[in-house]
């Protein structure tokens, strides 16, 4: 039987061969990020994986034995589900229970990238106190080592919850009573420092490159900016966001 193998390259989390994963997708299937196996491979212990995978809504994909030897350097046994570093918290719970946190606060990545970002985030967040963070079952930062590094650890004390559909978990939000805010600068957009802000709240924060989805940014109910002093492009999500929760927190002090 195989066993969690931390990747040396980028910290990646591996879960191998044919009844660890599918106890995995039994047993704590948030935490799967997707299941690859190895083109080509048809039996029945994998069809039993692939329906596991279809039940539970966790991606797979067919890859080379080439690319699956350079995943776990091992016995895989054709098979390997790669994993977060921390297991997730169901939505529901963390929107039941965000409102009783230090600070009413939940973060919501759209698409964040970059898994220093997220891990500078998650440390900013629990430090003040902050109710938890929601992050995109596909086109996210992977939650691994290097993640849960960049927090301090703030990852694995802090709740996180994966969505499949963000847009999906926002209106989520809306129906459990929370105040959605979006990071985005435009029309409309106001100033985070003198506007009002009620709590519980969500706060939206978008992709590095392409900002908040329009799908995701229907739901909000406001949106808020950092205003600058000086001429300058941007700041980066990872500030932005630390600026807008500090803002958040120094309210509700």
């Amino acid at each position: 039987m195989q066993h969690n193998e931390k990747g040396k390259k980028e910290g990646k989390t591996y879960v191998v061969g044919n009844n660890p994963v599918r106890e995995l997708l039994e047993g704590d299937p948030a935490r799967v990020d997707f299941v690859a196996f190895r083109k080509g491979r048809r039996d029945k212990g994998l069809e039993e994986i692939l329906e596991l995978c279809r039940t539970k809504n966790v991606p797979f994909k067919s890859v080379s034995a080439q690319d699956l030897d350079h995943m776990y350097r091992g016995n895989h046994q054709g098979i390997a589900a790669r994993c977060a570093a921390l297991s997730y918290t169901p939505l529901h719970t963390l929107l039941e229970t965000g409102a009783e946190a230090p600070l009413p606060l939940i973060v919501i990545l759209d698409q964040v990238q970059d898994t220093g970002n997220v891990g500078v985030l998650g440390r900013t967040l629990y430090a003040l106190g902050g109710a938890g963070l929601v992050v995109c079952q596909h086109h996210g930062a992977y939650l691994g080592a290097g993640a849960v590094r960049a927090s301090a650890g703030a990852l694995n004390m802090l709740p996180v919850a994966k969505a499949g559909n963000l847009a999906s978990a926002v209106k989520d939000c809306v129906n459990y009573g929370y105040t959605v805010y979006g990071a985005q600068l435009g029309s409309g957009s106001e100033d985070a420092y003198t506007v009002d802000l009620d709590t519980p709240a969500a706060l939206v924060l978008g992709n590095e490159e392409k900002g908040i989805r329009p799908g995701v940014a229907k739901h909000c109910h406001h949106f808020l900016h950092v205003p600058f002093r000086r001429e300058f492009d941007s700041l980066n999500v990872a500030q932005a966001g630390a600026i807008l929760i500090s803002e958040f927190a120094r309210r509700t002090a």
